[in-house]
């Protein structure tokens, strides 16, 4: 954790400006000083109580409903609306967002406070010495549109870029036709119409030379296509999008091109195998628009994305991606908390199994299995005084899909005897997510012909995989492989048996049956057991229907 000296903050917001164009009572009511410190916006709506709305509250003004007359005397002193419903106080921040019925009159004023934040920028100051477009993000209300305007300001004044601002809704520069100060030398191009703003975007750079463009609300395909066009011809980007952060931009197919973009790839066998993965995998189609990102999840907590490709690449990965955490603390120090370097080491080979008992082939395959109670105490043995203990052989681990470098994080911060294996033959043990083992069936029939247990957990976190891993162990502690087979074939669990065997049932038809309505088929379990099985199905109102012959006769389940 490192921290870095942070200038304190100044706010200017001209908030008399815009109580005087409020009712009276309005004014009245957000005098005193504790009103107007954190107030976000106020409420005007047709035979309503006005309303001030702060972080995480809303305040009645008043107890008269607000009348035609009220809202008109308001909208007579404000500047004209534009397309998008919205208009200004000239040389004010402050943004008047109008709601029409019918017939256009309006019936509702949402009138927002606007704040000119001088000092937020040092939160990114390094980012923008880079020269890369920076694409901020997080949901209404966090302050982007602010962390905008002074970022513009200092690209200007202190680093004498040429910087213009498309102002969509005369919210960054504020209304009127000369801009705000908060701006300060960078330009200002207004927008007539919002559906016109990407032209406005190419107008800029094609007419006034910039070096940096600054926009608001990146909200559709042609607006993210003149972004990647604009940042193509070398001009330096920084905007704003809708998205709390950028797993959602990912998953937007108007706005994923701000970050490259999505295209599903059908991979060679050889290339499936050694990922993994299904041969229809979705990657990243293009070099990211913005190579930097921005999540601000509060005023005072951003996480920075440095390097957006390779975010992107973890995400349609399954991994975690590893932003930068930076943080204002009470004192107004800046806090930077470092990712953790991705760990990443060589797998190690397969050991020879000679000495291993041999793997009993009359044991059937275990069920799928939930993930057991974590919080069951794990039985161990007492050492022998004076007797060394043997070190365990590996546990030799297939991983079916999950996040690999999170259970090799597991196995290291553990110390556990696990070792992952390349092949579900050269396995003890298959670890799935719920998820994952539903789109695999051939990696079921392949284990099932191997005789090997499968653990599914619920969840591809690390905490999961620990504990699925730590349980592994502990099973073969207590059960033996040399051992495992003789206390199945006396019986010596029928009842865990039956309720493994209810387990897969109930998951196979709440994950593949019911939701992909694909059938699918069972382990082969005793006649007893089958008979239970199909009795579950049938409370599902499905059919069922048994296949096979001697020890390997099964249940299939069918789609409604």
């Amino acid at each position: 954790m490192a921290s870095a000296p942070i200038s304190p903050q100044r706010i200017t917001d001209d908030l008399d400006r815009l109580l005087e164009v409020l009712p009276e009572a309005v004014r009245e009511a957000l005098a005193p000083t504790e009103a107007r410190d954190q107030l976000l916006e106020v409420v005007l709506d047709l035979g309503r109580v006005p309303e001030a709305r702060y972080p995480g509250r809303a305040v009645p003004l008043g107890e008269a409903p607000m009348e035609r007359s009220d809202l008109a005397a308001v909208v007579a002193q404000l500047g004209s609306f534009g397309g998008d419903n919205r208009a200004g106080i000239e040389r004010t921040l402050h943004r008047i967002s109008a709601i029409r019925n019918r017939t256009g009159d309006v019936v509702g004023l949402t009138c927002r406070v606007g704040r000119a934040v001088f000092g937020t920028v040092a939160m990114v100051r390094d980012l923008m010495d880079s020269g890369q477009s920076l694409l901020l993000m997080g949901r209404p209300g966090v302050g982007k549109t602010t962390a905008l305007r002074e970022i513009a300001r200092v690209l200007a004044d202190e680093l004498d870029k040429r910087v213009v601002v498309i102002d969509t809704s005369n919210e960054i520069a504020g209304d009127g036709d000369i801009p705000h100060p908060a701006i300060g030398r960078a330009r200002r191009m207004q927008v007539t119409r919002p559906e016109l703003q990407h032209q406005v975007m190419i107008e800029a750079v094609e007419n006034h030379m910039p070096e940096v463009i600054v926009i608001d609300e990146i909200g559709t395909e042609l607006e993210a296509q003149a972004a990647r066009t604009i940042a193509e011809r070398g001009v330096m980007l920084v905007a704003t999008a809708h998205g709390n952060e950028l797993a959602n931009l990912v998953k937007n197919p108007t706005l994923s091109d701000l970050v490259g973009g999505i295209e599903s790839v059908t991979l060679g066998d050889e290339e499936a195998r050694r990922r993994r993965t299904q041969k229809t995998v979705l990657e990243r189609a293009a070099e990211p628009t913005f190579p930097l990102a921005v999540e601000m999840h509060s005023r005072d907590r951003w996480l920075v994305h440095r390097d957006v490709a390779r975010t992107v690449d973890l995400l349609l990965r399954g991994q975690l991606p590893r932003p930068q955490v930076r943080q204002l603390d009470a004192k107004g120090q800046l806090l930077l908390s470092e990712p953790l370097a991705p760990s990443v080491s060589p797998r190690p080979v397969p050991l020879q199994r000679a000495q291993e008992s041999p793997r009993a082939t009359a044991q059937p395959p275990l069920a799928l299995r939930p993930l057991p109670d974590p919080e069951a105490p794990a039985k161990t043995e007492p050492a022998v005084q004076g007797q060394t203990q043997p070190q365990p052989l590996p546990l030799h681990l297939f991983n079916a899909g999950l996040s690999e470098p999170l259970i090799e994080q597991a196995i290291r911060s553990r110390r556990l005897p696990v070792q992952l294996v390349e092949e579900v033959e050269e396995a003890d043990v298959v670890l799935a997510a719920r998820q994952q083992l539903g789109h695999r069936p051939e990696l079921r029939r392949r284990a099932q012909d191997a005789g090997l247990p499968i653990l599914v957990i619920k969840a591809d976190t690390l905490s999961q995989i620990q504990r699925g891993l730590e349980r592994l162990l502990h099973r073969r502690e207590d059960r033996p492989e040399d051992t495992a087979a003789t206390e199945r074939s006396k019986g010596a669990s029928p009842r865990n048996d039956a309720l493994e065997a209810l387990e897969e049932c109930r998951l196979a038809v709440e994950q593949v049956v019911l939701p992909q309505g694909q059938p699918v088929e069972l382990l082969p379990r005793t006649e007893a057991i089958r008979r239970m099985q199909a009795e579950l199905a049938a409370r599902y109102q499905l059919t069922s229907a048994e296949f096979g012959s001697g020890s390997q006769q099964r249940l299939r389940l069918f789609p409604r």
